[in-house]
């Protein structure tokens, strides 16, 4: 499972997709892969573990900066290059194996895209968006997998999901960071159950509930960031594990799920009295940011934004105050968003960079951020999903829930169905 050649040969054989990928040890080399398979391109050193080491190559001269990196990190061994799928949704399956059953424990779904690393991501059981059909094929190629493998005990399989494709990132025959999450969510001790087997027991001697059974509950993961405590640092996630821990938070919706986890941070979901909503998005992002501005604007924050995205947001009839970026002019008459933020009137940033972080307006705005404490998010699926937190809270406030719907109150663990074994 961690060579890439042979793991690859062993998709190949299973007729299961995964990116193309290459391996070099040299830039040169890593050009001919790049020519092959296309930009951008994930990049990672041998035997990792956490991501470190691991980026996104846009181009070549990010390669080569990467290679000459690369060969200090781990000298010994090739660096393997695969294919990013951009914009694509990232899927986690946890499962137990016996060698002659698979059992599923539990699929997550990915708030984050695809190229961040799933330790930082925010994730959610039972998928919120994922089909049937399609939770279907995870369970069906874990399960051959694993197998094929010859797992005893517990594996997780990393896929992602680009249109009606499902790709296969990497397969561990181990335990997973999101075994003790999915094991809360669903009452199932995975990680006693996978002692059980590899001590000798088989699946089925252990009475575990239905695999494909509905949960009537959302279970969300976030990941707590130590930005506070690392003055400079910038906020842009990617495929490099930078969290220090992770909350969970249980509701009736995934929205509602999610604000409890930004409370359990101990961040603050804002109202419209905290301040303004900055939004400067990537060319890639400006046709998605619409959505996000109209419920800000329904649920009644002011928006500023600098010129190329306020083009966009006006364009779509969303009321905005066009800012300098933050390395603009200090006339007084314009201020820019530097000053608003040290000024406290800016409550969210959703800034969202194109390619690796650089030095250049996007990380100063972000850093500044940092130092504010004010909340910075830089995925657009993130940022859907916290204005959906925002919104949940607002109804939740309003008292607009069902008499079913619990709402933000509290859940504990112990109210979910346990399973012993």
């Amino acid at each position: 499972a961690e060579d890439r050649e042979r793991f690859a040969a062993l998709l190949d054989k299973l007729g299961i997709m995964y990116p193309p990928a290459g391996q070099a040890t040299s830039f040169e080399e890593a050009e001919v892969v790049a020519a092959h398979i296309g930009y951008p391109l994930l990049v990672r050193p041998s035997y990792v573990l956490g991501g470190r080491g691991m980026m996104i190559a846009y181009d070549a001269e990010h390669l080569r900066d990467y290679m000459a990196e690369a060969a200090r990190i781990s000298p010994d061994y090739p660096v393997y290059l695969d294919r990013f799928l951009e914009g694509a949704i990232e899927s986690d399956v946890d499962a137990l194996c016996d060698g002659e059953e698979v059992y599923i424990g539990g699929i997550l779904e990915h708030i984050e895209e695809a190229g961040i690393h799933s330790g930082d991501s925010a994730t959610c059981i039972p998928p919120f968006s994922f089909s049937e059909s399609l939770q279907a094929k995870l369970r069906e190629t874990t399960r051959r997998i694993a197998m094929a493998l010859g797992v005893r005990g517990l594996v997780n399989v990393q896929y992602a999901i680009k249109g009606e494709t499902v790709y296969v990132i990497e397969a561990n025959p181990r335990a997973s960071r999101t075994v003790p999450f999915i094991s809360k969510a669903t009452g199932v001790p995975l990680a006693k159950c996978a002692a059980r087997i590899m001590a000798g027991d088989s699946i089925a001697s252990l009475g575990l509930p239905s695999d494909e059974r509905q949960l009537d509950w959302f279970c969300m993961k976030e990941a707590v960031m130590p930005w506070g405590r690392f003055p400079g640092a910038d906020v842009i996630l990617g495929p490099e594990m930078k969290s220090t821990g992770e909350v969970m938070g249980i509701a009736k919706s995934y929205p509602e799920a999610y604000a409890k986890t930004q409370l359990a941070i101990d961040y603050k979901l804002p109202d419209p009295s905290a301040g303004k909503v900055f939004i400067s998005v990537c060319d890639r992002d400006k046709r998605h940011i619409l959505s996000v501005a109209r419920i800000l604007r329904y649920l009644g924050f002011d928006i500023c934004s600098t010129e190329g995205t306020a083009r966009v947001l006006r364009g779509g009839n969303v009321t905005c105050e066009v800012v300098e970026k933050i390395s603009g002019p200090h006339d007084g008459e314009r201020p820019n968003i530097g000053d608003l933020i040290a000024d406290g009137k800016i409550a969210v940033i959703v800034n969202t960079p194109y390619g690796p972080g650089s030095r250049g307006d996007g990380y100063l705005l972000r850093t500044e951020a940092v130092r504010r404490g004010v909340t910075c998010v830089t995925a657009m699926s993130a940022a859907n999903t916290y204005v959906s937190a925002i919104e949940a809270v607002r109804e939740d406030q309003q008292g607009h829930g069902s008499a079913n719907d619990m709402g933000m109150d509290v859940i504990a663990l112990q109210d979910l169905p346990q399973h012993t074994v």
